[in-house]
C-alpha cells in the first residue's frame, strides 16, 4: 500500500509531463540574409538614407555659410539688419530640424520606406515560422536574433533551416551555419 502514493504521483505528474509544450528557435537575421529580396530592399533603404543624409549635410553647410557671412559682416550691419540676418539663420535651422524629423523621426519617410520594403518580407518569414511551428507541433518559437537573450541554445531545437526550406531557400538537412 505504501507504493500507491508513488504510483498515483507518477501517473499525475507523468500525464502532466506528456502535455509539456515543445519549443524551438529560429534566427530571423540569418533567414533574412538568405533572401535576395531583403538584400535589394536593404540596398534601397541604404541608398535613400544616404541621399537624405547628404541633403541634410548640404543644408547644414548652407546654414554654416550664412552664419560665417553674418559673423564677417556683423560690424558693418545696422541693428535691424543683424536681427533680420539672425532671424533668417534661425528660420533655416528650424527648417533643417523639421526636415530631419520629417525624414528620420518616428513615422518619418525613412521609417515608412523601411516598413514598406521590409515588412512584407518579415511577414513572409513569420508565415513560414508559423507553418514550421504547426508542422512540428511547437507551442513556442523564439527568435535568436531578437531582444530575447539566449545564453545557450541546443541545436536540435533550431528550426531556422526548416523556415528557410519553407521559404524555398534551403534544405533543412543542409546545416551550413
Amino acid at each position: 500500500m505504501r507504493s500507491f502514493p508513488l504510483i498515483l504521483a507518477f501517473i499525475i505528474f507523468g500525464l502532466d509531463f506528456a502535455n509539456a509544450q515543445k519549443f524551438g528557435y529560429v534566427d530571423t537575421d540569418f533567414i533574412l540574409s538568405k533572401m535576395a529580396d531583403y538584400k535589394k530592399a536593404q540596398d534601397e533603404i541604404d541608398r535613400l538614407s544616404a541621399a537624405w543624409q547628404k541633403e541634410i549635410e548640404e543644408m547644414q553647410i548652407g546654414i554654416k555659410g550664412m552664419y560665417n557671412a553674418f559673423e564677417a559682416e556683423q560690424v558693418l550691419l545696422t541693428e535691424e539688419m543683424r536681427k533680420d540676418r539672425m532671424a533668417e539663420i534661425e528660420k533655416k535651422e528650424a527648417e533643417l530640424k523639421e526636415y530631419q524629423r520629417k525624414v528620420f523621426g518616428f513615422g518619418g519617410l525613412f521609417f515608412l520606406k523601411k516598413q514598406e520594403l521590409i515588412k512584407p518580407l518579415q511577414d513572409k518569414v513569420f508565415d513560414a515560422v508559423e507553418k514550421v511551428a504547426k508542422s512540428n507541433r511547437l507551442a513556442i518559437i523564439f527568435d535568436k536574433a531578437g531582444e530575447l537573450v539566449m545564453i545557450y541554445t541546443d541545436p536540435r531545437h533550431d528550426y531556422t533551416d526548416f523556415v528557410l526550406e519553407e521559404l524555398g531557400l534551403g534544405d533543412p538537412n543542409d546545416q551550413i551555419k
